[in-house]
């Protein structure tokens, strides 16, 4: 009898811890309907008070009056404004984000296309801040006062204020036109466009999966400078954020008791002043790439790169609204993405969390 208690311990503590993640879950489940349900309301609602008339830009100002009228009652926009929101939802839970004037196709079927282009190059350009961002920030708090802190800091100071599209503009008559070390604008050269099949969107992969060096080494030659452009702007935020963490680390007591024992002072900054601030980085870290698969706009313009920055920008300029409340969607769904991710993230790395 008394051997079965431990056993009856056992089997409860595992119930509680069930019951535990199951309520995490649910409730993660909940949040993120909850917060998209949120992000649709708006955009949807602004959509609507905007001056712009989206029947006029389905059958253009010279149409006539029964042909606007037909069109406003098959667009379902006479209906009440709350009404017309509940069938946007209803559309939207079923990935019909509607027609885009701008390219006559489905927005679900655009945004399927030039969402990869954006999650690629972002993607690099993340790999690069993360990269050199983290250690110049380690080294640059490390070192504080020194040549090296005033060359990362003034390095950051330009990530902030030099304007993206005049950057991309010089990126490409210097490396482009004036050394040929890098391709041109586009995401693959026209004579290469569609020889690869889709399989992920993502070119690079696509191509190594066909088995294709040649389209692999053009798509990487477009990529490579947009890319750096976009990694050089998280790298100055991530080095910025990574020195500020790391100072104040490095003023702790912890860290100077270790010095005082004699620790190598690699290992008191990896292991003992980097080890705290890797919780609030991810944060950095994932706002950052947020950011670039936001804020790609002037990027993607300059370089003609097909992502869904530049989708949007041509949604905007031809009052496609359904184009426009289509990528803003997928946009915000990104960032509630990323920032569950963070939040996963933070358990891994914090046991505190976990409780």
């Amino acid at each position: 009898m008394a051997a079965s208690i431990p056993d009856q311990t056992r089997r409860a503590r595992t119930f509680s811890e069930a019951t535990a993640s199951l309520r995490n879950l649910l409730g993660f489940i909940l949040a993120v309907l909850l917060t998209f349900l949120g992000l649709m309301a708006i955009t949807f609602f602004i959509g609507r008070v905007v001056p712009i008339d989206p029947v006029l830009s389905v059958v253009g100002d010279r149409a006539t009056q029964e042909l606007y009228d037909a069109t406003r009652i098959e667009l379902g926009l006479d209906k009440p404004l709350i009404v017309q929101f509940f069938a946007y939802v209803k559309d939207v839970a079923t990935g019909d984000f509607g027609m885009s004037i701008s390219t006559n196709r489905p927005v679900a079927e655009d945004l399927a296309r030039v969402f990869p282009a954006t999650l690629e190059m972002a993607t690099i350009g993340i790999l690069i801040g993360v990269f050199f961002g983290v250690p110049m920030g380690v080294l640059a708090a490390s070192k504080q006062g020194s040549w090296v802190d005033q060359i990362v800091r003034v390095l950051a100071l330009l990530g902030y204020s030099v304007p993206a599209f005049w950057l991309g503009l010089v990126g490409l008559a210097v490396f482009y036109a004036g050394l040929g070390w890098v391709s041109g604008p586009g995401r693959i050269d026209i004579f290469y466009d569609g020889v690869v099949t889709p399989v992920t969107g993502l070119l690079l992969i696509d191509s190594l999966l066909a088995g294709d060096f040649e389209i692999f080494k053009n798509a990487l030659g477009h990529l490579v400078l947009p890319a750096s452009i976009l990694g050089f702007f998280s790298l100055a935020y991530i080095a910025r954020m990574t020195r500020s963490f790391m100072l104040d680390q490095l003023g702790q007591e912890f860290v100077t008791t270790a010095r005082v024992k004699g620790v190598a002072e690699w290992r008191v900054i990896w292991l003992h002043a980097f080890a705290p601030i890797r919780v609030p980085l991810i944060t950095v870290i994932g706002l950052s790439y947020a950011g670039l698969l936001e804020g790609s706009v002037m990027i993607e313009t300059v370089f003609s790169w097909p992502g869904i920055g530049n989708y949007l920008t041509v949604a905007l300029l031809n009052a496609d609204m359904n184009a426009v409340l289509g990528a803003t969607l997928v946009i915000g769904a990104v960032f509630i993405f990323i920032n569950k991710i963070s939040d996963v993230l933070y358990r891994v790395l914090d046991p505190r969390s976990r409780s």
